[in-house]
């Protein structure tokens, strides 16, 4: 074989190399994007989106809590829950619709005045998968 022979043939397989690289790569799917919550909180309310007076523990006349939240990593229609317990018991189920990523949403809860003691917020995903817990208290 000649060096002119060796090279065109070098050539050819390099370029065939670069081809089923480009194939192979092209038929991988691309990762779904991962759902998450990138900042949830326990609010008074929400004011143009943002949420207001923030805490861990609220006084027993509150009237209502907001749970707010950040998620990242959605697809528009996709959704989450807020997933409300008083104590052990579960008290309210928001389903809440996600326009894109990342997507600020957020639900109220009445709150009555006897309602006192431990509360938490389950952020869930659709398919039930708890992505954040917030505790917070309400009364003494």
């Amino acid at each position: 074989m000649t060096l002119k022979t060796i090279s065109c043939a070098l050539a050819l397989m390099l370029g065939s190399t670069a081809v089923l690289s480009a194939q192979d790569s092209a038929a991988a799917p691309a990762p779904a994007p991962t759902l998450g919550v990138t900042e949830a909180v326990i609010a008074k309310s929400v004011v143009d989106r943002v949420p207001q007076d923030t805490a861990a523990a609220f006084p027993a006349e509150v009237g209502q809590v907001v749970c707010w939240s950040k998620i990242s990593g959605a697809a528009a229609g996709a959704t989450v829950h807020h997933v409300w317990f008083h104590g052990d018991a579960q008290v309210g189920d928001v389903e809440l619709t996600l326009g894109g990523s990342p997507w600020r949403t957020w639900s109220r809860k009445t709150i009555t005045a006897d309602a006192t003691g431990a509360w938490h917020v389950e952020i869930r995903d659709a398919s039930g998968t708890v992505l954040r817990r917030l505790d917070f208290t309400i009364g003494g």
